[in-house]
Parts: C-alpha cells; structure tokens; sequence
C-alpha cells in the first residue's frame, strides 16, 4: 500500500496493541461524510520495532499517522520538529509530513479542552481550584489544559507520590502534589475533578472516592470512556453534580490529524458520536 496510491492518501493509527483502537471507525466516517478519497488503517508496531519504524516513515505507506500507547514519547524523540505542546509534553500523538521531514504535534490537551466545551456549557465560566486524580501520561495533557486556562491551584493526587512531584516539577505553579488524605478537604475546594488513572475502566477496580463533600457545582469528567459512564461519573449524577464522559476527548484529538492528512477540518457531531456509541453497544 502507498500513500500515492490511486492518488488516495492512507494515514493509519500504530500502537502496541492497535486491533481495538476505534480511530479507523472515526476517520472513516469522516472521509465518507466530506466524501473524500483515502483510508485509515491500525498498523500495529511492536516496541523494539517503532524506532526503525518511525526513522524510515517518510517515503512509507503512510501520510500521517496517530500514536497512541506505548509509542508516543518514541514519537516525540523520533521528529524533526514538534509542535508547542508536544515540546511541553514531551510526547507526540499525531504525525505528518511536511517538506520531506516527519513532524509531529500533540492534540490531547486540546481534545479534553474541546470535549469539555462542547459537552458542558458552563466550562467556559468554571474557575478555580482543580483537582486531578493520576500522574501518568494522560495526566500531562490534562495539567497542561487546565493551566493554559488558568485554573489553580491545581492538586494533583497519585498513588506514587514521585511521579506526581515529577509533573508538579515539570509544568510548575500553580500545579501542586497532594495526598490521597488530602482528597476529602480537595473535593470541598475544586471547581472540577479528572480522573486520568485507569480506575473506573472496565476490567479494572472502580475509584474509590467519597464525593460527598463535593461543592454542588464542581465539574465532575473522567478520562475513561469504557464504559461511558464510569462509576466516579454514576457517583457524581447521583450527587446532583456536572459530568463528562470521556468519548468527546478521543473525537476531538482526532479532527487537527484529520485536516492534516485531507485538507479539510472536520466537525464533531452527534452522529459521528451515535456512530462511536454503537460500536460500543451503546444507543446513542
């Protein structure tokens, strides 16, 4: 397969594993809705395979590509150049070409901006403290998100402390490293609560966490979109609170590599979530 093949451009997913990622079923109802000529495939790459993989990337199949776990700090280090906030992540999530070079740049934090917007209106006017469970990679792209919208102080919480003073050190004021003793007295203070840990997804254990002394318009939105409502999220409609699910972050963070790849920017809408839903086995 070539990118130049019948004129139609191929950009492709590539991970470790790929073969549920749900970015193929995205792309492709974008392609069909814009009715644009191209495909989007998952490309699995194994992790003693991606540096060779990504070195010889341009003048391959593909015009582009997402990078989803384990590969994007690969990525980061395997790129020409960078965007902003993939320098200030240090990880790479979406790949292109551009005058024979491969660069790359990082849509997460723009993905969880842009779910929130569109899914709770009020987001716009919430400011304040922020409290975000987990430290890993997921939980870069949500600091630096909510710190370029200016809340703070923002706590975070993890299980390993020294991986939450590693964010704290990295991204510095307003975020600061909390305790998961701290979580009571936190929920009283935060305009809005993340979770970013794997908590609450299915097969895992649910988020052990007591919303009670929750203020009643704090934000509640979890990172998790399997299952759709986690049960931080039940917990939360069933204290009268806001919520997100996480669904939207994943449409979002897809659109900047979409217009990339095909030249046109497209537009997350019901249907394209009616779309994700279904495969999920939700109704929309």
């Amino acid at each position: 397969m070539s990118s130049s093949t019948a004129g139609a451009p191929v950009a492709a997913v590539i991970g470790w594993p790929v073969k549920h990622s749900r970015s193929p079923l995205i792309h492709r109802h974008w392609l069909a809705r814009y009715g644009i000529a191209g495909d989007y495939v998952r490309h699995a790459v194994a992790p003693e395979e991606i540096e060779g993989f990504l070195a010889n990337f341009v003048g391959g199949p593909f015009v582009g590509a997402n990078v989803t776990v384990p590969h994007k700090e690969a990525a980061f280090a395997a790129v020409a150049r960078a965007d902003g906030v993939a320098a200030a992540l240090g990880a790479v999530n979406t790949l292109w070409l551009e005058k024979g070079e491969l660069v790359g740049g990082n849509t997460d934090a723009l993905g969880f901006l842009a779910n929130l917007d569109q899914r709770s209106p009020a987001f716009a006017t919430i400011e304040g403290p922020a409290l975000v469970l987990g430290a890993g990679g997921a939980a870069r792209a949500v600091l630096y998100a909510l710190q370029s919208r200016g809340f703070g102080p923002i706590h975070v919480v993890n299980r390993s402390r020294d991986r939450a003073e590693a964010l704290v050190e990295r991204f510095g004021a307003p975020l600061a490293v909390a305790g998961w003793e701290d979580v009571p007295r936190l929920l009283a203070e935060a305009a809005i609560i993340v979770n970013t840990t794997s908590l609450g997804m299915e097969g895992q254990p649910p988020l052990a966490i007591d919303l009670g002394p929750a203020r009643d318009d704090c934000l509640v939105t979890d990172i998790v979109y399997v299952p759709l409502e986690t049960p931080l999220l039940k917990a939360a409609r069933l204290r009268g609170l806001a919520t997100v699910d996480g669904l939207g972050m994943l449409l979002h963070q897809a659109a900047p590599g979409f217009e990339r790849w095909f030249g046109v920017r497209p537009e997350v809408t019901e249907e394209l979530r009616a779309v994700i839903l279904a495969d999920m086995g939700h109704a929309a």
